[in-house]
């Protein structure tokens, strides 16, 4: 081994085709940025919503919208997709998130008048950057290092979510009343003009199949069960998803009345995330598939029981811990494993979009369900239906391990 490979190989040990590409680490930068900002925004425009209303149906309405509108922005941003290219709708998405938060600066106490049309405005705006952000990460990455990609798109998701919600609870401590609030929103928005910038140095390029193939997804689905069984894995992950993006942290805000203790057991919470997915992007094994999703059910019922006892700040932080290790597990195994199989359906990688749209109208299914039941069953904090909905969502889990193939594919 001569001087020049031996330094090249001491300087890049990963064999190239599991490399990163330029895009792919720009990629990582932007949803970064973007999720500094929505971290910092979103976990505490539902204990805003809280302060406001002392609500939980008022802050289970608003998600359920938001959630119902999600699957239509998702249709409408693939279709720009198709049309145009990923990016279009990837900024739009950045703008008009951006645009929703400073709305929100200059409505403040007004929100709670108008929530139902913010609910509509943040589910169609949130819909349009997810379509364009997962169809470019099955763009930059590929068959060979999609699992450490997704990794690293977790640890990076993870990172600016522990900093977003500790530097807001910190600003919201120190101001008065409500102006704290109002002053998170303003540097979210700005954070999102700097991910929309930052997004530029990512070309556009125009696709040769232009065509939009929505509608064929169900014939698909007839005859491609494997693909079928994965879609309605993420209608059963949605389940839990759907109370667990917003119910923890009103639940702790009730037992510790304080958004800066919020924001600091977030960074709890994501430093055990970051763990878990580094362990992910250097052990994870695809043929493991089944396995991972059956040890985070585990997990998630273990949490779930501990509330069973008394919702209190020790049974409701060790929930959250628990949920905070093995969520990251399920989430990458099952976001691998898809991805995995859209390679694999008819034109080779050509429904890719419409993938991301079918799966993000099974995903918001669940959550739908779930807060449903969220809302007519647990609308109490105090009430005794709470543990019971959060162990049935995290049961339900299970049958995430029957919707993937006994031996997965190189994800």
């Amino acid at each position: 081994m001569g001087i020049r490979t031996w330094l090249q190989v001491k300087r890049n040990p990963l064999p190239l085709e599991k490399q990163l590409s330029r895009e792919a680490i720009i990629s990582l930068i932007i949803h970064s940025t973007f999720q500094f900002g929505a971290s910092m925004s979103g976990v505490f425009l539902n204990l805003y919503l809280w302060r406001l209303t002392q609500s939980l149906a008022v802050n289970g309405t608003y998600n359920l919208i938001v959630y119902l509108l999600t699957p239509l922005g998702f249709a409408i941003g693939g279709w720009m997709i198709k049309k145009k290219d990923r990016m279009v709708s990837y900024r739009l998405g950045i703008v008009l998130v951006a645009l929703f938060y400073l709305s929100v600066i200059i409505a403040q106490e007004k929100l709670v008048e108008y929530y139902i049309l913010f609910a509509v405005f943040n589910g169609l705006a949130s819909a349009f950057y997810w379509v364009g952000y997962l169809t470019l990460m099955y763009d930059v990455s590929t068959e060979q290092n999609r699992i450490r990609y997704l990794a690293f798109n977790m640890i990076f998701f993870t990172v600016a979510t522990l900093a977003g919600p500790a530097l807001a609870g910190f600003i919201i401590r120190l101001q008065e009343g409500l102006r704290g609030y109002t002053i998170v929103f303003s540097i979210a928005f700005f954070m999102f003009l700097l991910a929309t910038l930052i997004s530029l140095k990512i070309k556009a390029f125009s696709s040769h199949h232009k065509v939009y193939y929505l509608k064929y997804t169900g014939l698909i689905m007839k005859k491609d069960k494997d693909w079928l069984k994965s879609l309605l894995g993420f209608t059963g992950m949605g389940l839990l998803q759907g109370t667990m993006l917003f119910l923890p942290n009103i639940l702790l805000f009730k037992v510790v009345p304080r958004e800066d203790i919020v924001g600091y057991l977030g960074v709890l919470y994501s430093s055990l995330s970051i763990v878990m997915g580094v362990f992910i992007s250097k052990y994870a094994q695809a043929s493991k598939a089944r396995m991972y999703l059956a040890i985070s059910t585990i997990g998630y019922l273990i949490g779930a029981s501990l509330l069973l006892g008394s919702i209190n700040v020790w049974s409701v932080v060790s929930f959250m811990i628990l949920y905070s290790i093995f969520a990251p597990l399920q989430g990458n195994t099952m976001t691998g494993y898809y991805y995995g199989l859209i390679s694999k359906l008819p034109l080779k990688g050509e429904l890719k979009v419409e993938s991301v749209v079918v799966r993000e109208f099974f995903l918001n299914v669940g959550r739908v369900i779930s807060i449903f039941c969220l809302i007519f069953f647990g609308s109490e904090l105090d009430g005794g239906w709470i543990p019971w909905i959060l162990i049935t969502a995290s049961f339900t889990q299970i049958a995430l391990v029957w919707s993937v193939r006994t031996q997965t594919q190189s994800l």
